[in-house]
């Protein structure tokens, strides 16, 4: 699956937080996630990330 910055993606587990939506605002070796809830940033290595994401909404 390809990823770009803007994207929404749905990950496996959700965040403390409930919600199991995120916006991608970097791509490269690590990926840094934006929670759509509450707007915490989560920074994840490309392999965990890619584990973590189930599907891209938009």
């Amino acid at each position: 699956m390809e990823f770009e910055v803007g994207n929404i993606v749905k990950t496996k587990k959700p965040h403390p937080c409930g919600s199991k939506e995120w916006e991608i605002t970097r791509v490269g070796i690590d990926f840094k996630l934006k929670c759509k809830k509450c707007g915490s940033i989560v920074t994840l290595e490309r392999t965990k990330a890619q584990k973590a994401i189930t599907k891209k909404i938009k």
